[in-house]
């Protein structure tokens, strides 16, 4: 059947089917996605191509514990350093492992910074020049950031460690925080002034972790004056890393 459509032409029809073609039903499973491609010709060809996604990778989900030791040192500027023991900082955080893909053992850590604990510089963990802090002196640090690279088959760690320092005399003075931030590594850390070398994680989890960070001056003359800022400080942190494995921890990326 055809419509005829009169114009200036009478002899032209224009033909104008009236039944549209019936279109076959496509199934897919449903945990198939279907992925469809036009080339561009004069007979436009289709063809269409299915992902399992059974088979994407998936992430292992590790525990990290982390806990701070002793014979550590801590220094600043051109002074000599602090004999510090840490022993009794901890923390806990989560590592993520990318299963089916080679990431050559990378495992990014990210501990909880709310509830990481670093013991302050005092009287009973801190010496200078042999002799315990005074009574009076305290220096507290308050972690900000830390998380970072863990390789579990070279041992090699690269932790950011951003904190705020906070150096108080009694109730007598207060300073304002001194922010350091640098990457706590098992490699080699080095600056202008300071310089540290660490040691990678060994069968019992324990690391030599060393960082480098230049300090900038806060609004505080006394400070600023008595510690030379700006200037590098040095951090060598003697600790345990250690990776627990749960398969309730296994999830789809």
């Amino acid at each position: 059947m055809v419509y005829q459509i009169h114009s200036t032409h009478p002899q032209i029809l224009l033909k104008i089917p009236i039944n549209k073609p019936k279109l076959s039903n496509i199934h897919t499973k449903p945990q198939l996605q279907t992925r469809t491609t036009i080339t561009s010709s004069s007979s436009p060809s289709i063809s269409i191509s299915t992902v399992n996604q059974e088979n994407n990778p998936k992430q292992d989900i590790y525990s990290v514990k982390f806990k701070t030791l002793g014979a550590c040192k801590l220094g600043i500027s051109r002074y000599p350093d602090f004999e510090y023991n840490a022993q009794g900082g901890e923390g806990s955080g989560i590592g993520k492992k990318m299963v089916g893909v080679d990431f050559n053992g990378e495992t990014s850590v990210d501990f909880d910074v709310k509830t990481l604990y670093i013991p302050p510089l005092t009287t009973a963990t801190t010496k200078f020049l042999g002799l315990p802090l005074p009574p009076f002196l305290k220096i507290a640090i308050v972690p900000e950031i830390f998380r970072g690279i863990i390789n579990l088959e070279s041992d090699k760690v690269d932790l950011k460690f951003k904190a705020k320092f906070w150096f108080s005399m009694g109730s007598i003075y207060k300073a304002p925080p001194l922010l350091v931030e640098t990457l706590l590594t098992s490699e080699e850390s080095k600056g202008s002034l300071r310089s540290g070398i660490g040691e990678r994680l060994d069968e019992q989890g324990r690391c030599k972790l060393v960082g480098v960070a230049t300090v900038e001056p806060i609004d505080d003359f006394l400070m600023n004056s008595f510690l030379d800022l700006p200037t590098e400080c040095l951090a060598i942190l003697n600790a345990t890393i250690t990776f627990s494995k749960d398969e309730d921890f296994k999830l789809n990326s």
